[in-house]
């Protein structure tokens, strides 16, 4: 246990008051431990990874904290066959792991390098970047169930996931998460190229085509170089990585309404018929141009349209004033009501 001036500590936007109470967890054991103290004594908990996905008001969070610190990646098996299996624990830096897939020839994240936070929170969200999601590798996630009081395994089947969503994401419990992510599990394919290129822009930089493979490095590098140069690769220096990454889902849209949008507005076959649409594009159309609210103390990234950033003194309060003006201009312009993608604790939008 130790104490925390402001939960901004924790965090990438680096906004949040002060937490009540806070507990780093080394250990899957201790998460555990640390959830069911919390639960007996009827407190609110909010689990922090990495703390990229969370935005936490000013006033802080009257409860426990609990900093996921456990680490560790056990490999189970290896081979061309049969593929990779491995179990990481939920503390454990998410682009860590990638480094480790692409060099052991695991295909299946590569193209998720560059993503901060944590492996546990991964399943969470469903993180996704240049066509690929988390969802393709997992196998199953362990976890603590606060309402059953039980620890259960859930396969990748029974994780309901979406687009930037899952059972996870949606289940809660006592004002909290309902599962307690502790270990994440990882079926890969064993191979020297990587999976087929789904995204533009990335066959783009690779000079290929979609559907091609390259060496697993190549697209490593190329998301990286990507990711730096919209500001979403973190540097402390740089303000513009200050930031919680994309503050707004792309919007899947009835047909009917993504018709009514301009001709040259981004359209993607989504699931049940439905489309999605570019939140960028939108912001970007709607007059929110890069560093909008600049000189700040909050602003619009001046390298990419979709991340709200902290220029330095931001708390809480500014940034939720830029994402205001920027979802309010883009209903009026568009009639499309954006969603923010990370979690509001303390706050709302």
């Amino acid at each position: 246990m130790t104490a925390v001036t402001r939960l901004a500590e924790l965090t990438t936007l680096r906004v949040g008051g002060p937490a009540r109470r806070h507990v780093i967890a080394t250990s899957a054991d201790d998460i555990l431990a640390a959830v069911r103290e919390a639960d007996a004594a009827g407190e609110p908990l909010l689990l922090i990874g990495g703390g990229s996905n969370l935005v936490i008001g000013d006033a802080g969070f009257e409860g426990t904290v609990i900093q996921v610190a456990s680490r560790g990646i056990t490999v189970h098996n290896v081979d061309y066959c049969g593929g990779a299996e491995i179990t990481v624990e939920a503390g454990e830096p998410w682009d860590g792991v990638v480094a480790r897939a692409v060099a052991e020839g695991w295909i299946g994240v590569e193209a998720l390098s560059g993503i901060p936070g944590s492996t546990g929170a991964t399943p969470v969200q469903n993180v996704g970047a240049y066509g690929q999601e988390v969802s393709g590798t997992v196998a199953s996630v362990r976890t603590w169930d606060r309402a059953e009081q039980k620890i259960r395994t859930l396969a990748a089947a029974d994780c309901r996931f979406g687009y930037r969503d899952s059972l996870f994401k949606r289940e809660r419990f006592l004002g909290g998460p309902r599962y307690v992510v502790l270990q994440v599990s990882f079926q890969f394919v064993v191979a020297d190229f990587s999976e087929p290129v789904k995204y533009a822009e990335l066959a783009r930089s690779l000079g290929v085509e979609i559907g091609d493979r390259v060496p697993l490095t190549q697209v490593r590098d190329n998301v990286l170089e990507l990711r730096a140069a919209k500001g979403m690769v973190l540097d402390a220096p740089d303000h513009d990585t200050w930031s919680a990454g994309s503050f707004f889902t792309n919007p899947v849209l009835p047909v009917e309404q993504a018709d009514a949008l301009p001709a040259d507005a981004p359209r993607y076959p989504a699931a049940d018929g439905r489309v999605k649409t570019s939140a960028a594009w939108l912001i970007d159309h709607a007059g929110f141009s890069k560093g909008f609210g600049l000189p700040g103390p909050a602003s619009l990234s001046t390298k990419h349209t979709l991340a709200l950033t902290n220029r330095g003194p931001a708390v809480a309060a500014d940034v939720l004033d830029v994402a205001r003006q920027v979802r309010d201009g883009v209903e009026k312009t568009y009639g499309v009501r954006l969603v923010p993608e990370p979690e509001l604790i303390g706050c709302e939008l």
